[in-house]
Order: C-alpha cells, then structure tokens, then sequence
C-alpha cells in the first residue's frame, strides 16, 4: 500500500488542528503548559478550543478528505469527553502548605 504525500494545504490544516488540540489539552491541566512548565487547569478556555475544533468540523465537512475529517472527529470526541469527566470532578480544594514541610524545614538538624 502506497501512502501519498501530503499537499501543502493538508499539512497546513492538520498542523492548525493538532495546534488547537494542544492547546486544549493544557487548558484541561492534561498537558503542562510550555510557557509556565505547569499543569493548570481552564476549563473555559478549554470548552473555547474544542468550540473552535467543533465549528471548524461543522464548516469544512464537505471539504475535508476522509482522513482530515476523521482525526477531527477524533480530536473533537476526545476533548469532549475529558472536558466532560474534568466538569464532574469535585472543584479541588487549595493545598494548604504546612510550614514544616517545605524544603527549608526539612533539612536534618544539626
């Protein structure tokens, strides 16, 4: 089986899509977020790119190929579901640090 190259355009949308997903799976606290180096969740700007991934899937329909409208699907399906499981999960509460275990207490006594 012969796999074909990719058209410039194809690479450009599958590269817009796996951005948006990216993007999506930080903001569900999946995924650390690059700028930060750490997992923090938003679950609004999460519902906003699986929004943006949904209505891309809904304007381009007849205009992807099978595959392109299969790994959106994919994508689209997958957020949702986490984002749905995320919204369930009980808000988690504050860590409330004790002063003694923090790094600087922890050390051995002399």
């Amino acid at each position: 089986m012969t796999q074909e190259t990719p058209t410039k355009d194809e690479q450009l949308f599958m590269y817009l899509v796996s951005t948006f997903q990216s993007s999506a799976w930080v903001a569900l606290g999946k995924m650390k977020n690059p700028m930060t180096d750490k997992q923090e969740q938003n679950l609004e700007q999460a519902s906003f790119y699986i929004d943006l991934l949904d209505m891309m899937q809904n304007k381009m329909k007849s205009n992807l190929s099978e595959y392109e409208e299969q790994v959106l699907i994919n994508a689209v399906s997958e957020l949702k579901l986490n984002y749905i499981e995320e919204q369930k999960k009980p808000d988690k509460p504050e860590k409330e640090e004790n002063e003694n275990d923090t790094p600087e207490n922890s050390s051995e006594e002399e």
